[in-house]
């Protein structure tokens, strides 16, 4: 292997020896270094497609990062020396033109690892059921190294781990809503630059359609959708658009607004997404089994949590857990069925023994239509 990694190198090194010669740029020591340095940043920043970049974006996030250069230097770069060298293409539909890497463009620098490729693969198990496709898709490259890699090491065994590897999320997972390709771009690449964007969106309340424009800031995703954190143009209201139901997105010709105050952590810990009940956390104490008293232990509710036996028997304990006052450990607790007795707080008993008897009701009387 370390053979093959020399060989490798030697390889590339070979390649940006020829590159360089090609680009003629020759004038003192420090030109060369400088220009190859800009090269690979710009390497960097030219998305795949279905992906592109302006060319005042790309002239922008060089300057960001020390590299100066004029319009017209940028455009003979990439069309007269990076292009011919790297699958770039120049999208020039429209102005200013735009710049993406073949779809199916590989590269590795540096190259992948085997401990990365064996986190890769577990990785993508894991996000296939958390993440919408599209999403999951913009790292579709790097999980086919990955399998790649561990594919030719037949002899090590390590072939085997994408098939002896599985990543099951905790409780039942719903297929993730599908977005649509370019939405996402759009989405993301407005979020990213701080501007405005027109979408045609799917109300669920009217079930109509509305033409709306929308400045991000930010995006979350949650179980099996992902929401844009967006206020309509005209309102100051945060409000939450699932990706799925956007059905066209461009970017606006409307400046972007910023939210000076918003900040994502604090949205969601005052339960935005949690169907949070009230503002502070509530005492929660309930008897446990045996079993879910093994689960906390392990995999705690809280951080501030205890649990002890209950006297004269050794298969319930006493649960003492500080928890959010929210939806989510609610239905988590109704969930544990009949391994789980609340004591407190006093609404959530009565709201699960309510749910219980609204249960018993619709089974209380065969083929019957719930009421």
């Amino acid at each position: 292997m370390l053979c093959q990694n020399k060989s490798l190198r030697f390889v590339r090194r070979a390649k940006l020896n020829a590159f360089m010669h090609s680009s003629k740029v020759c004038v003192t020591m420090s030109e060369p270094r400088d220009t190859l340095f800009r090269y690979l940043t710009m390497l960097q920043l030219i998305p795949r497609a279905p992906g592109r970049i302006a060319t005042p974006v790309l002239k922008e996030k060089l300057a960001e990062r020390g590299f100066n250069i004029d319009t017209r230097s940028l455009q003979r770069d990439l069309s007269q020396k990076l292009s011919t060298q790297f699958p770039i293409g120049c999208d020039d539909s429209q102005k200013p033109y735009r710049w993406y890497f073949d779809r199916d463009f590989q590269c590795q620098l540096p190259a992948l690892d085997v401990p990365g490729a064996l986190t890769l693969v577990l990785a993508e198990e894991y996000l296939k059921g958390l993440l919408p496709p599209v999403v999951v898709g913009q790292l579709s490259h790097h999980f086919t190294d990955a399998r790649k890699l561990l594919d030719d090491m037949s002899t090590n065994g390590l072939s085997q781990w994408a098939r002896k590897v599985r990543a099951i999320p905790n409780g039942k997972a719903l297929i993730p809503a599908e977005i649509d390709e370019a939405t996402w771009q759009t989405i993301s690449q407005a979020l990213l630059e701080q501007k405005a964007v027109d979408v045609i969106y799917l109300s669920r309340t009217s079930h109509s359609e509305k033409a709306l424009t929308l400045h991000p800031q930010g995006i979350v995703s949650r179980h099996s959708a992902t929401y844009l954190l967006a206020h309509v143009d005209g309102f100051r209201d945060l409000r939450q658009f699932a990706l799925h139901r956007v059905k066209l997105a461009t970017l606006s010709h409307q400046p972007w607004q910023a939210q000076h105050d918003f900040d994502i952590d604090e949205y969601i810990q005052g339960g935005a997404f949690g169907y949070r009940q009230g503002p502070s956390d509530v005492v929660l104490e309930a008897d446990i089994t045996r079993s879910v008293a093994w689960l906390l232990q392990e995999t705690p509710l809280s951080d501030k949590q205890s649990i002890e036996a209950l006297p004269g028997t050794d298969s319930w304990y006493r649960l003492t857990a500080h928890v959010p006052d929210d939806q989510q450990t609610l239905w988590w607790l109704m969930g544990m069925g009949p391994n789980i007795k609340v004591l407190a707080p006093d609404v959530w008993q009565e709201t699960i023994k309510t749910n219980a008897e609204q249960m018993l009701a619709h089974y209380a009387t065969e083929h019957s239509a719930p009421s």
